[in-house]
């Protein structure tokens, strides 16, 4: 495992807020997430896998205990690869308080259709997403969710994609900010790289809407980057063994 970044010790202990990212399915990476976690010890975790209600249904479950969290949280129907692989992330969560951040998904399909703005209301100008995308933005990132769906996404629907991603933004932006009023942090939040990126991410919108803050953001690479990524601090490890999701395109 290679680790690259910014000062890793002092970064964490000064940090309010810390974003670890992952790729889903990769069991290191959720290894690396619970080191991380034990060294951070937080007041609160938050998790882009479920809702508020997915918190408050294990709020009695011991840690430790995966089949019974895995249960509760109906885990296997959402779609998420094989609890066990996030097990280790559960168990080093110690007395943290779990946070629930998935917005619900007929609110997510609405971003695509609506804009993201419009679905999340009242607080949308908080985490600036009634402001329009900077053009090189709007598409680099519409070529990301193209290359993201295995090219086979009408080219008129990548602006609405991107939307739906701003929304799951807000929201685990959102919540982690909850979090810390709540519990006075440090709060950690397990999340998918893409929304741990620093230049569009969680931490962007967190700099709108309490720029005072310190957030740290760590990703889970597969492969050696070319340049730096978008992360104030990484760790590259071996890939996971997956099928080629694009091939049933081909």
């Amino acid at each position: 495992m290679v680790c690259a970044g910014l000062a890793q010790a002092e970064s964490l202990s000064n940090a309010d807020i810390v974003i670890l990212g992952e790729v889903h399915d990769n069991p290191h990476h959720h290894l690396k997430q619970a080191d991380v976690l034990d060294a951070l010890s937080p007041k609160a975790v938050v998790f882009e896998m479920f809702g508020p209600g997915g918190a408050g249904a294990i709020a009695d479950i011991p840690r430790d205990d995966a089949d019974a969290l895995a249960t509760a949280l109906e885990w296997e129907a959402r779609g998420w690869p094989d609890f066990e692989i996030y097990a280790p992330v559960f168990a080093a969560i110690g007395d943290a308080e779990i946070f629930g951040a998935a917005l619900p998904r007929d609110e997510v399909r609405r971003a695509i259709g609506e804009g993201a703005a419009k679905v999340f209301g009242a607080r949308a100008g908080e985490f600036g997403l009634d402001q329009p995308l900077f053009e090189d933005e709007q598409s680099a990132r519409n070529a990301g969710q193209m290359a993201a769906h295995c090219d086979a996404l009408p080219v008129e629907m990548l602006p609405g994609m991107v939307e739906a991603q701003r929304l799951r933004d807000a929201g685990l932006a959102a919540t982690a900010l909850d979090a810390l009023d709540v519990t006075g942090g440090p709060v950690a939040v397990i999340t998918g790289n893409g929304h741990a990126r620093i230049d569009w991410g969680i931490p962007a919108l967190l700099a709108i809407a309490r720029p005072e803050l310190d957030v740290y953001s760590i990703g889970m690479l597969e492969a050696e980057p070319v340049g730096a990524p978008p992360y104030d601090q990484w760790f590259v490890t071996d890939p996971a063994p997956r099928e080629d999701p694009c091939a049933a395109f081909r």
